[in-house]
């Protein structure tokens, strides 16, 4: 006879037998992440009907096709996407000189607006996608040897990879 400790751990087992063959059968359904040159990204301008929208804040690509009313053909903010446009939102700007990842020169207040966004907007409402290849590449395309994801800003590998 079987006692009731060894019934319940037979039962688990049984359980958790039939998840994990579920589980082989079915992979989790998250996307690899991808990795977006400035031309790749470019593709996402937010012009074309059925097309995703994407637009990259601090080497981030979010898909904001959710927001395509402020995002997409002849929305207020088309001009961010496509790109990195990491000055225009630190600066709350849609001049074309800011659509740029280029943070120099930036004020210790819009650094601050550009993290609150980050967080409280992009990585909030919007799903990752992946990231521009500048911000682990060098410009000729070797990996930089500097990058550690455990050092970048926001940056927690299960957040974001």
């Amino acid at each position: 006879m079987l006692s009731v400790q060894m019934y319940l751990t037979l039962c688990s087992f049984i359980i958790l037998s039939s998840f994990a063959q579920e589980l082989r059968h079915k992979p989790v359904g998250t996307k690899p992440v991808r990795l977006f040159t400035d031309e790749d990204l470019a593709k996402y301008h937010g012009q074309e009907d059925g097309q995703p929208i994407y637009m990259a804040v601090k080497g981030v690509v979010f898909d904001v096709s959710s927001g395509k009313d402020f995002y997409g053909k002849d929305a207020p903010y088309n001009a961010l996407v496509g790109k990195d446009s990491t000055r225009a939102v630190a600066k709350m700007s849609l001049e074309p000189d800011d659509l740029t990842s280029d943070t120099s020169g930036l004020t210790e207040e819009q650094m601050k607006a550009l993290e609150d966004t980050f967080i409280n907007v992009y990585k909030a409402k919007y799903p990752i996608v992946g990231y521009t290849s500048r911000r682990i590449l060098n410009e000729d395309g070797t990996p930089n040897k500097n990058f550690k994801p455990e050092d970048q800003p926001n940056f927690t590998i299960k957040e974001e990879f």
